[in-house]
């Protein structure tokens, strides 16, 4: 196991109705003046949003509202947030929504005290120094942005998809209702569940000996997703089986299970670009993605691949032949990803062999290297988008 420091400072708040507690937290970490910052309608259809500014008008708190996040959230709408909160005087950002809500509101929380321009960071120029206090109201699980140091935008000028990566911007608190997920499509839920998938997979595969805990709760998660997803998907009122999904993509990707360990990545930056591209779910972007990284880097480490098939798939181990055992693991991902109404094929999310240079170009140049498990130049990163095909 490598040396690590690790801190978890966000407040967690979990379970039915907590939305209604929001703005006595908003009030606990110090905000004044919010930014309510949300998606597309769902969020007034279902009243939540309301029930939200309730919360805050309880505690005295003074809101503006910015609305039109979308899936894969673009730079355009951060410069608007960042304009407006100067203009008003904002002192604490609360994302109402997913991944994407939670991310474009990082965004401008360090944008908004930068006199540069915000994709400086994103854009690797400077780390970030500073930044407006974050808290969030989660109405998907998927991305674990609720508790992470992540956020991702799309520079819509070039299709750029770029993170930063800091603890200014982890939310200072999470409100946790698992009951607002109930009304999501079942293709948004399946999305949300690969990527939860997805996260998990990416600290799964290191090269980092002895990190026995961490193995165990990545496949304690990854067990809990295989058995939730199937029951949410028949019964959308499950509120049990949610409830398991939703704190399962926290602590996929707060780093619970990633210290200590070497992570990999390589498959998250491959769908960026797709996504980037195409404008796809993140999730399904995965699905598709994360079993032809898997065929091509199986034989650097057979007996990581053995061990997650048998531990988490119950694949019955072949010690004559190692290998084939791993293919069979492999391919039950691929089999629970189209169960749950997944593509596992970019042809099936209108990606063709044609596109397959400019998925390369905005991957980066021709020196570009991406992963830790095997490290991928640019022709290896060409292969696995053809295995994708």
């Amino acid at each position: 196991m490598n040396d690590f420091t690790y801190c978890l400072p966000t407040n967690f708040v979990f379970g039915k109705s907590k939305e209604t507690e929001t703005g006595a937290y908003v009030k606990m970490y110090g905000g004044t003046k919010v930014l309510i910052h949300y998606g597309g309608g769902s969020v007034k259809r279902s009243g939540l949003l309301d029930r939200v500014k309730a919360s805050l008008e309880e505690e005295g708190i003074s809101y503006v509202e910015l609305g039109g996040v979308k899936p894969n959230p673009r730079d355009g709408l951060v410069y608007e947030g960042i304009e407006l909160c100067r203009k008003e005087g904002v002192d604490f950002i609360l994302a109402v929504g997913g991944g994407s809500t939670i991310d474009s509101s990082k965004a401008i929380a360090v944008g908004t005290l930068y006199q540069g321009d915000f994709w400086d960071f994103y854009a690797g120029k400077l780390p970030v120094s500073e930044a407006l206090p974050v808290g969030a109201v989660l109405t998907i699980a998927a991305a674990g942005s609720e508790s992470s140091t992540s956020s991702v935008i799309t520079q819509e000028s070039t299709l750029t998809k770029t993170s930063i990566k800091t603890t200014k911007v982890r939310p200072k608190f999470a409100i946790m209702n698992p009951g607002l997920t109930e009304t999501l499509p079942p293709y948004q839920t399946a999305s949300g569940a690969t990527d939860i998938c997805a996260h998990v997979l990416e600290r799964y595969f290191t090269n980092t000996p002895e990190v026995e805990v961490t193995d165990r709760l990545c496949e304690a998660i990854l067990l809990t997703m295989i058995r939730e997803v199937p029951r949410v998907l028949e019964d959308p009122h499950n509120y049990e089986a949610r409830a398991n999904i939703m704190w399962a993509g926290t602590l996929a990707h707060n780093d619970t299970c990633g210290v200590g360990r070497q992570q990999d990545w390589a498959t998250h930056h491959l769908e960026h670009t797709i996504s980037a591209l195409i404008d796809c779910a993140h999730g399904a972007g995965l699905a598709v993605m994360f079993p032809a990284w898997m065929k091509y880097n199986y034989k650097h480490d057979v007996a990581r691949f053995v061990r997650l098939a048998v531990n988490v798939w119950g694949c019955e181990e072949n010690t004559d032949d190692p290998e084939e055992t791993a293919l069979a693991g492999i391919a039950c991902w691929e089999n629970f990803f189209r169960s749950i109404g997944m593509p596992v094929r970019l042809s099936e999310l209108g990606v063709t062999e044609a596109e397959i240079p400019k998925l390369l170009e905005l991957l980066g140049g021709d020196d570009h290297l991406e992963g830790n498990f095997v490290v991928l130049d640019k022709k290896a990163c060409e292969e696995i988008y053809r295995l994708a095909l």
